[in-house]
């Protein structure tokens, strides 16, 4: 029976999520399987690889085939490495004390390329919020002073109304005035006129 490490899949559409598993090679690839190993999230900034490294060492150990993208996933967590270095202690090549030590090293190393990998993410994230909430504020500002120089557009055009309606009350009385003389000289003039006609008569 040839066994396969691979990825079953599970999770709701768009979402996907993966149980790494060990099946037959002949099983559907979300049906029967013989043992979970861990799962597998591409959902999160950094790709979530959650796997039970001693159990993969020994299937693989055992002689089961890993399908491409479950190797990569062993490679990155030195699954593949450990069998590697194992095959050479078992064939004389090093003493187990080395290939422990070569793991080890190889694993420090990574882990500290894993943190730098998160920290810069965690890093352009950071910027790119602040870059957002500085367009934001630009905006708002920006938006702030249309507002301001509207308002005092609508102020300016409100005190030139009141302006405007100031002089024509003040017209308004002179003009009455200037109607009202001319009506007093007539009323003058038809007494002096009508004084004359008698003189006249006599």
């Amino acid at each position: 029976m040839a066994v396969k490490i691979r990825l079953a899949r599970r999770g709701r559409k768009k979402m996907a999520m993966y149980d790494v598993v060990v099946a037959d090679a002949r099983a559907p690839r979300d049906g029967r399987f013989i043992e979970k190993l861990g799962t597998y999230n591409p959902n999160t900034p950094v790709a979530a690889i959650d796997i039970d490294n001693e159990r993969a060492f020994q299937w693989l150990m055992n002689g089961a085939q890993p399908t491409d993208t479950v190797k990569a996933m062993l490679s990155y967590r030195g699954v593949l490495l450990r069998k590697h270095l194992q095959i050479g202690v078992v064939k004389g090549a090093m003493t187990q004390e080395e290939a422990d030590k070569k793991l080890e090293a190889w694993l420090k190393d990574k882990s500290s390329k894993i943190e730098g990998k998160e920290k810069q993410l965690a890093d352009k994230a950071a910027a790119d919020k602040k870059a957002r909430l500085d367009a934001e504020t630009k905006v708002n500002e920006a938006r702030a002073e249309a507002i301001k120089k509207r308002q005092e557009e609508a102020d300016a055009a409100a005190k030139a109304e009141e302006t405007e309606a100031s002089a024509d009350e003040a017209e308004a009385p002179a003009a009455e005035a200037t109607e009202e003389a001319p009506a007093a000289e007539a009323k003058e003039e038809a007494p002096a006129e009508e004084a004359s006609e008698d003189k006249k008569e006599d």
